[in-house]
């Protein structure tokens, strides 16, 4: 039986950086993962849908190069050079991942975990091996959501493992769910030359985000081409001669969309199949393992971070519970502020928001004063030729301490983590607009916005 101090189950963000925390601290560590190393951001999700996206946005700008005085040739998409650039990105992140376990001598152990009790499990590989541990973290993620609609099982629908892995663009292509997964893919697509539909069950697309936000996204979205329909229910998909057909009702009236692949994006859940044996008994809510504020479950020895527990479905979050959870099991102070995370949506322009937002510090009953931007000002997104687009910052009315912010241009992403230290080093607007930003540039707005100038 091999003896650890800190088992790992899933090699994801969240428990790489987990275990890469817990061999800093001197915990002899193993990380076990079922799949390939990197967990779904890496191999089905982050990496690979952004590489995507970086070429459909490219696609976009040499469309657009007359505006810029240039005359591009015959440009064509090869997907299956496109897919290979996305393996060889994926590959070479792998790797690095890889090494860097080596370097921190982490043992790396491929297979299906089971726990059988607290401090004890069995590895499922090429060979059956019994591990014990003083302490066991979970963090074996989410997986796509599955909708018992009648024909979900039909040839042609997909989750989004499987849509990131085609070798030809679908001339027709209908996304069931309007959150971020759907968005995103509904714009790579239609840059790449699809048809593409959403069809959302609720009121609006991109829910997660404060409504005028979600109406600039649909806005981007349909001037895409996308079309987009909410309030939407799905009632059947069907298949046909040429294809398939989704069948859904709008303002109470049966309506359809074909489609040659359609993408269930409605949702993940928690991975915990098959994870514990019987008579375990730790406490599960919705799916998800019950953990406290220091990632404990109801049995002692045994911790959970990430999408598993049914926190906020984001890598970087993730990867954050693991360094903390890793700093409480080897009895250290948690370092890293896990209440404020910032979220980003990659469309083009970017959208990214941290903190509150107007409407729900209102709703707090905080009295707040608000700045909004327009990027049609910022030299760099004109000259650029990008999207309008615009920055709001949210933030106390009496001490100007800054409380959220959300934005929608170019870089938003990147951009988003200045309002994210500033809020938890709890500066005020005027502090942030103390600095000087180089010109031109996109996050010289920021200076802008927190400045109240228009």
């Amino acid at each position: 039986m091999e003896k650890y101090d800190l088992a790992i189950i899933g090699g994801g963000p969240g428990g790489y950086e987990a275990a890469l925390a817990a061999a800093g601290y001197g915990l002899k560590t193993v990380l076990i993962e079922q799949a390939a190393l990197g967990g779904t951001c890496l191999n089905r999700g982050c990496i690979p849908t952004k590489t995507l996206l970086h070429a459909a946005n490219l696609l976009r700008e040499v469309e657009r190069a007359a505006d810029f005085g240039l005359t591009a040739g015959n440009v064509q998409l090869d997907m299956t050079r496109l897919q290979a650039y996305k393996e060889s990105v994926v590959g070479r992140l792998r790797a690095g991942m890889e090494q860097r376990l080596r370097q921190h001598q982490i043992t790396l152990q491929p297979g299906r975990a089971k726990i059988e009790s607290a401090g004890h499990m069995i590895v499922q590989g090429t060979e059956t091996i019994a591990i014990e541990a003083k302490a066991i973290l979970i963090a074996t993620g989410s997986q796509p959501v599955v909708p018992p609609i009648p024909g979900h099982n039909l040839p042609g629908v997909v989750t989004s493992d499987a849509l990131l892995s085609l070798t030809e663009v679908p001339r027709r292509l209908v996304i069931i769910g309007g959150g971020v997964i759907g968005a995103e893919f509904a714009s790579m697509y239609a840059a790449l030359g699809s048809q593409v539909t959403i069809i959302e069950a609720l009121e609006r697309i991109l829910l997660n985000l404060d409504k005028e936000m979600a109406q600039s996204a649909k806005l981007l979205l349909k001037k895409q081409g996308v079309a987009i329909h909410t309030a939407a229910r799905v009632t059947e998909i069907l298949s046909e001669e040429d294809g398939l057909r989704c069948c859904y009702t709008e303002n109470e009236q049966p309506e359809t969309a074909a489609a040659d692949v359609l993408l269930l994006a409605v949702g993940r859940h928690p991975w915990t199949e098959s994870l514990f044996a019987d008579g375990i008994g730790i406490a599960m809510e919705r799916g998800h393992i019950v953990t406290d504020e220091y990632y404990r479950t109801s049995v002692p020895g045994i911790y959970a971070i990430g999408d598993v527990n049914g926190g906020i479905q984001l890598a970087h979050a993730a990867a954050a519970q693991g360094r903390n959870a890793a700093a409480v099991i080897a009895g250290q102070k948690t370092a890293l502020e896990t209440t404020l995370v910032p979220s980003c949506i990659y469309l083009e322009p970017e959208l990214a928001a941290v903190g509150l937002t107007l409407d729900q510090a209102r709703a707090q009953g905080k009295k707040v004063v608000s700045h909004k931007y327009s990027m049609g000002a910022n030299g760099k997104t004109v000259l650029s030729g990008g999207e309008r687009g615009y920055l709001r910052v949210v933030a106390d009315a009496a001490s100007h301490q800054l409380l959220g912010a959300q934005l929608m241009c170019s870089r938003a992403s990147d951009i988003v983590s200045e309002f994210t230290a500033a809020i938890v080093a709890g500066q005020t607007l005027e502090q942030m607009g103390s600095i000087i930003w180089p010109h031109p540039t996109f996050s010289e707005a920021v200076g802008e916005v927190v400045r109240g100038e228009n």
